[in-house]
C-alpha cells in the first residue's frame, strides 16, 4: 500500500487530500472516503491505507479545505470530547464553511479528479462516509447517481431531519446499492430519523441495508477517540468491505 498527500482543485480553491492505492499493478476501483467531523487526521490515514490494502484506490479530502489545510484545529492524540467540549466549538467555523451546495459542488470535482487519475479503472466509485460524512456520501450519491455504484455510511449525523435540504430527501435519485451501520447510542441520528430514512429510500426502490449496532456510540469506527468500540469496528469492515467487493 502507498499513501501520499495530494491537491484537487475546486472552483472555491484546493482541497488538500490524502490518496492511498495498493502497491504493483493497477488500476483499481476508486472509493471517495468523507471525513468524520474531526478532519482528515493519522486515524482516517490508516483507515483508507486498510481499504486500499483491500484493493482500492481510496480518496480522503480535507472537506473543510475552505477554512485550512488539515488538520484545521489543533487536535490531541486522542480526542475526548467529554474532557475537551472547546474542540468541537473550535471546529463549528470550519464546518460552517460547507454548505450543501458546496459539498455536492466538491463532490463533483472529487468524483473526476478519481475518474480522470490513471491508478482508477472505469465506472462508477464507491463512497463511503463517518459521522457528518454519511450525509455527504447520500448527497453525493444523490446527485450524481450514474457515477456512484455504491455508498456505505457508518454512525451518521442528522440523515432525516426535518430541514428542507436534508439528506433523506434525495432517496429518488440514489441508484446506487446502499449499507447504513448506525449506533444506537447516537442523539445525531435517533430512531425516529433511521426509520425515516429506511422509509424513504425503501419508497425509492433503493438497494440498501440498514443494521443498528447495538451498544455503539456515535464514532465508533473512530479509535483515536473515545467513542471508540473494537467489536463494531471490524463488524462495519466486514460490511464495508462486502460491499465494494460486490458492486465495484
Amino acid at each position: 500500500m502507498q499513501g501520499t498527500l495530494v491537491t484537487v482543485p475546486t472552483p472555491d480553491g484546493t482541497a488538500d487530500a490524502y490518496l492511498a492505492r495498493p502497491e504493483g499493478g493497477g488500476p483499481h476501483p476508486a472509493v471517495l472516503m468523507y471525513m468524520d467531523g474531526f478532519g482528515l487526521r493519522p486515524h482516517l490515514k490508516r483507515m483508507a491505507d486498510r481499504l486500499a490494502a483491500a484493493g482500492h484506490v481510496v480518496l480522503v479530502p480535507n472537506v473543510f479545505y475552505r477554512h485550512g489545510p488539515a488538520p484545521v484545529v489543533e487536535l490531541p492524540e486522542f480526542i475526548n470530547p467529554a474532557e475537551r467540549p472547546e474542540i468541537l466549538q473550535e471546529l463549528r467555523p470550519a464546518a460552517e464553511t460547507l454548505t450543501p451546495e458546496a459539498a455536492v459542488r466538491d463532490a463533483g470535482v472529487y468524483l473526476d479528479w478519481l475518474a480522470e487519475s490513471p491508478l482508477t479503472t472505469d465506472g462508477p466509485a464507491g463512497v463511503t462516509g463517518y459521522c457528518m460524512g454519511v450525509g455527504l456520501a447520500l448527497r453525493t450519491a444523490g446527485t450524481y447517481p450514474d457515477r456512484v455504484a455504491a455508498v456505505a455510511g457508518f454512525h451518521g449525523a442528522y440523515l432525516a431531519t426535518d430541514a428542507p435540504d436534508s439528506p433523506h430527501l434525495l432517496a429518488d435519485r440514489i441508484t446506487a446499492e446502499l449499507y447504513l451501520g448506525h449506533a444506537d447510542q447516537d442523539s445525531t441520528n435517533p430512531a425516529e430519523q433511521i426509520d425515516r430514512l429506511h422509509k424513504a429510500l425503501a419508497a425509492a426502490g433503493v438497494r440498501h441495508r440498514g443494521e443498528v449496532y447495538s451498544g455503539a456510540h456515535h464514532g465508533f469506527t473512530q479509535a483515536d477517540t473515545a467513542m471508540y468500540d473494537a467489536e463494531a469496528t471490524e463488524r462495519h469492515w466486514a460490511a464495508l468491505l462486502e460491499l465494494l467487493g460486490r458492486t465495484l
